[in-house]
């Protein structure tokens, strides 16, 4: 279905832009690294998949133009870099606070629904991917091959599966350090600061971004 709407050369060239974007050192993959860093390989595809979802709705939003929205409105920009910037805070204050976990593992673990739903939100409030995609993926798109709308949820399935392919394998990588983190109680509390650094950092990145 998706070859119809789109040429084979042109999907073959948006999936290795998309896979070299992944690759990229940028707030997402940073993200999952520091999650699967503090709470294991299976807690890092967790937030993995919350992202992935999250492109759902910034996919939707530019297919509908509601990313144009966006990004004509300072107001809608801001309410929305707001509410991400807010989050991540909420997030650094609780990373400042944890505690080392016990040796034995017993300690406190972020569930599953609440990992993902961290990678959602992560993901939706922050407006420089629909505006990123309401740049790039035109790119990709031509009415002669068909419905606009429909090449765009195609780039946007095509999107989500590398990204989770790369995050995912970031992931994996990372959540090796966890069974070594669960044997240095300073180790975790290090860890810790850190993620919540890095959750300031990229708060104030998205602060300072612009339309």
């Amino acid at each position: 279905m998706l070859a119809t709407l789109i040429p084979a050369d042109t999907l073959v060239t948006f999936t290795i832009a998309v896979t070299l974007l992944a690759l990229a050192p940028g707030p997402d993959n940073i993200f999952v690294l520091t999650q699967s860093a503090l709470n294991g390989a299976r807690a890092g595809v967790m937030v993995v998949l919350g992202l992935c979802t999250g492109l759902i709705f910034h996919s939707l939003a530019v297919a509908l133009g509601v990313a144009a929205l966006v990004q004509a409105s300072a107001m809608a920009f801001t309410v929305l870099k707001l509410a991400g910037a807010g989050y991540l805070i909420y997030l650094a204050w609780g990373a400042f606070r944890a505690p080392a976990q016990a040796l034995s593992g017993n300690g406190p673990r972020l569930s599953a629904a609440a990992l993902f739903r961290r990678g959602l939100i992560m993901n939706i409030t922050n407006p420089k991917v629909a505006i990123f995609f309401l740049a790039f993926f035109p790119q990709f798109t031509s009415p002669e091959n068909g419905p606009v709308v429909a090449q765009i949820a195609g780039l946007g399935a095509v999107f989500m599966a590398v990204t989770f392919v790369v995050f995912s394998a970031i992931a994996l990588l990372a959540g090796g350090l966890s069974h070594w983190l669960m044997r240095s109680q300073t180790a975790q509390i290090v860890i810790n600061r850190l993620a919540g650094l890095v959750f300031l950092g990229l708060a104030g990145k998205i602060l300072l971004s612009r339309p």
